[in-house]
């Protein structure tokens, strides 16, 4: 948010008299003053939304892809072995303990400047990680990997605090389908970087990730409205120092029902976490080589794109009470196509099929929980408490990551995808019993 506190309602200039000429200097100020509007008033309404929210949410999943999908397949091309390509979830780390930084975006300076400044320095260390890909270091493109995930999970704090603060109630609603979309875009773009590694390197790869990073920056820089700050809760407008960082996890576990939420948050997409982690390795197991997986991956990607779209569609139209258990259930259900695909091993033409209708189901799934999180974030906290749910929903995703690489080699991978559909049921049961909107 903006360091200053405003009203949500923006002050306007008073009217000259009708028929006197505009004061003198009013016409020059008024095409000098910046791009400043309140919170969801006309950035909610501006004809460029869908643009900047398009490419804030891109620039938002590729790092994420990186972090994830690419590292997992830098180090299976590598010859890593099951333990080690799981533990490559711990990447998720960032994202799990995000929350604990998230009060200085909301607190210090502006998520629109928090947003440029870490595509910069993602941007950066892409272009180091480019540097060192082929270089054989492998604990040093670890540890650039680490750096990654670190500026993307701030980056994230930013982007979704700029979404909330730029867009009223139902323009949050309404796009929630496009960002999902442009986040599963940049998933796409993750596969087909992994593709362009196979064809050519993976310097290659990470340097095209960096170019496209750091020209986000640059547009951003020059193109996102500037929306202004929402007043922060009357209770905090007196705090300082611990108590004003502390405020806003206050906030937060104060709303109601907040017990059966938060279980909601870390189990809604915990089978699915587990199947993720092992996808990759399977698919190696079925045959198919680094560009195989990566075209997969992509035709997956545009699935759940159509899905994530569909999903937003749907929650517009019946509201999230009546679409919420319905979509958790076919996630869940979704799960099984990767036990058919583990036990009967199929040829090419099937395994595309099945994915695609997985990643179909989980792009439904993604933007149900997104208007859920949007949900639970109170007015003047919205990047915390956003940073808050999305950090609860990766938990699962880091946790069962780390271990699935154990557990897939000590019990096999149709019993694997078995179990990871078992994590999923949690969820499920939990859809019944949180605050519907």
């Amino acid at each position: 948010m903006e360091a200053a506190v405003t009203s949500h309602k923006p002050v306007e200039p008073a009217a000259p008299a009708r028929g006197a000429p505009p004061a003198e200097g009013t016409v020059a100020a008024a095409r000098a003053a910046p791009s400043v509007v309140a919170p969801g008033a006309a950035a909610s309404r501006g004809p460029g939304r869908g643009l900047w929210i398009s490419s804030t949410y891109f620039a938002e999943g590729l790092p994420y892809a990186i972090a994830h999908k690419v590292a997992g397949e830098f180090f299976t091309a590598a010859g890593a072995s099951l333990e080690i390509i799981g533990l490559v979830s711990l990447y998720g780390l960032p994202w799990n303990l995000k929350f604990l930084w998230s009060p200085l975006v909301d607190l210090h300076g502006s998520s629109r400047r928090w947003l440029v400044g870490a595509e910069l320095a993602l941007a950066v260390i892409l272009f180091a990680l480019a540097a060192a890909a082929d270089s054989g270091a492998l604990g040093l493109v670890a540890a650039l990997f680490g750096a990654v995930a670190v500026a993307a999970a701030t980056h994230d704090i930013a982007v979704d605090g700029f979404y909330l603060q730029a867009l009223d109630k139902d323009a949050q609603a309404a796009f929630s389908g496009l960002r999902v979309a442009a986040y599963r875009v940049a998933l796409l773009a993750g596969a087909l970087l992994v593709a362009l590694a196979g064809w050519a390197s993976w310097r290659a790869g990470f340097a095209t990730a960096a170019v496209g990073i750091a020209l986000l920056a640059a547009a951003h820089a020059a193109g996102l409205p500037r929306p202004a700050a929402a007043a922060r809760p009357e209770a905090a407008a007196g705090a300082v120092g611990l108590r004003r960082y502390v405020e806003p996890f206050r906030a937060f576990v104060r709303q109601p029902r907040i017990g059966s939420s938060l279980a909601f948050i870390l189990c809604y997409r915990a089978g699915d976490a587990l199947m993720f982690a092992m996808s990759s390795p399977l698919l190696k197991s079925l045959g198919l080589d680094t560009v195989a997986r990566g075209n997969v991956g992509g035709i997956g990607t545009v699935a759940s794109i159509a899905g994530s779209t569909l999903g937003g569609v749907v929650i517009k139209r019946w509201g999230l009470s009546r679409t919420i258990f319905p979509i958790a259930l076919a996630q869940s259900l979704a799960i099984l196509l990767y036990v058919a695909l583990a036990w009967q091993r199929p040829a090419l033409p099937w395994i595309v099929v099945l994915v695609v209708l997985e990643q179909f189901v989980a792009g439904v799934g993604t933007a149900v929980l997104v208007v859920f999180l949007m949900r639970r974030c109170v007015e003047g906290y919205k990047s915390s408490h956003f940073a808050i749910g999305s950090a609860l929903m990766s938990v699962s995703a880091t946790f069962a990551g780390s271990v699935s690489g154990y557990l897939a080699g000590a019990v096999g991978f149709t019993a694997f995808f078995a179990i990871a559909f078992a994590a999923s049921i949690p969820g499920v049961v939990l859809a019944r019993r949180v605050p519907q909107e």
